[in-house]
């Protein structure tokens, strides 16, 4: 049974941990979100160790990272090399820190290892042009428009990758072996790492024990990804593997991957069968803005500020989406903002 995410422990709480098996995991904070911290792993090998995910890019999550290190006995200047699970900023935030300090690898998977590279390549002034264009063809009202998810404090891009992974790779982990399996949906390229001689798999956070990750596309309107049915197709994939042990990037560590593999796969059937009802109930179509201010989040839609609806938006979308491709709804031709519609059944 999977604790609630009322019983999940603060950051001040947490300590590093040898999981046994050449294993350490380390909490790095991420200052001023609610998850609270990413956990980094610490993988031994006789060429150094290798870290799974770097963590938030802060001189608090930096120190975190180096002394948590030191009490597994690693420092930092050893690591051998850093595995991003995907490119976001609490989890790829320090590679670029940890490779200047030690020398050490990157490495992601080539969808993400992509995704880095154009976003180093773009300037700040076109991402935020690219995100108010989003916004207004999703259908937000002009108040929601002007800056809110470009000028929120967000990070720098991550540093690019060294190496470019593929699913099925196996990680340069001298006597161990790690191998890659790719599994999209919270992001292209987001990998889990099979740690094959140990019946562990490190999930980053495509299987978490007490949420499920977000799954947005982006941009929104997009009719050529499908990343919900990818994350789910997903889900499947590491429900095949077997009932081993979780190593994810938050919360706690749990035993049998695919049983809660399962339970995040309904959880989304369910989601979808409810957007579907709610569409239904409308005689004229919709734009994805209102419906995910249809939708259930984890505070009333009024309350929530500029970035989270936008990411609100993404996932709505990606569920309208799901539907489209199942043939449920349609997506109304020409015009702006884009609409959907439900189908008879």
């Amino acid at each position: 049974m999977t604790r609630s995410k009322t019983a999940r422990r603060p950051y001040a709480e947490q300590r590093p941990l040898d999981l046994g098996f050449g294993v350490w995991s380390v909490p790095v904070p991420i200052p001023g979100n609610p998850l609270g911290y990413t956990l980094v792993y610490a993988i031994e090998s006789p060429r150094g160790p290798v870290l799974v995910d770097a963590g938030w890019n802060h001189p608090d999550a930096w120190a975190a990272l180096r002394d948590g290190l030191a009490v597994a006995g690693i420092d930092v200047a050893d690591v051998h090399g850093v595995v991003v699970t995907h490119f976001h900023p609490d989890h790829a935030g320090l590679a670029g820190q940890v490779r200047e300090t030690s020398g050490a690898w990157i490495a992601m998977h080539e969808a993400d290892a992509a995704l880095v590279d154009m976003m180093n390549d773009v300037d700040s002034d076109l991402r935020r042009s690219f995100q108010t264009d989003m916004l207004r063809r999703a259908g937000a009202p002009v108040e929601d428009l002007p800056d809110g998810m470009a000028s929120d404090g967000r990070q720098q891009p991550p540093a690019r990758a060294d190496r470019r992974l593929r699913d099925g790779d196996l990680v340069d982990l001298p006597g161990r072996k790690l191998r890659v399996v790719h599994t999209p949906g919270h992001t292209p390229g987001h990998v889990c790492l099979h740690l094959e001689d140990s019946d562990r798999l490190f999930t980053g956070d495509h299987v978490l024990p007490g949420i499920t990750p977000h799954i947005g596309i982006y941009p929104f309107d997009r009719d050529d990804v499908n990343p919900l049915g990818d994350f789910l197709e997903s889900l499947d994939r590491v429900g095949e593997l077997g009932d081993l042990g979780a190593l994810p990037a938050h919360e706690w560590t749990f035993p049998d991957v695919a049983a809660r593999a399962a339970q995040i796969r309904h959880h989304h059937e369910e989601k979808l069968d409810r957007l579907l009802a709610l569409l239904a109930e409308r005689a004229e179509p919709l734009t994805i803005w209102e419906t995910a201010a249809m939708m259930t989040w984890n505070r009333p839609w009024s309350e929530l500020p500029p970035m989270l609806r936008g990411m609100a938006a993404g996932e709505a979308a990606a569920h309208l989406r799901a539907l489209e491709v199942r043939g449920a709804l349609r997506r109304l031709p020409g015009g702006e903002p884009v609409r959907f519609q439900a189908l008879e059944s």
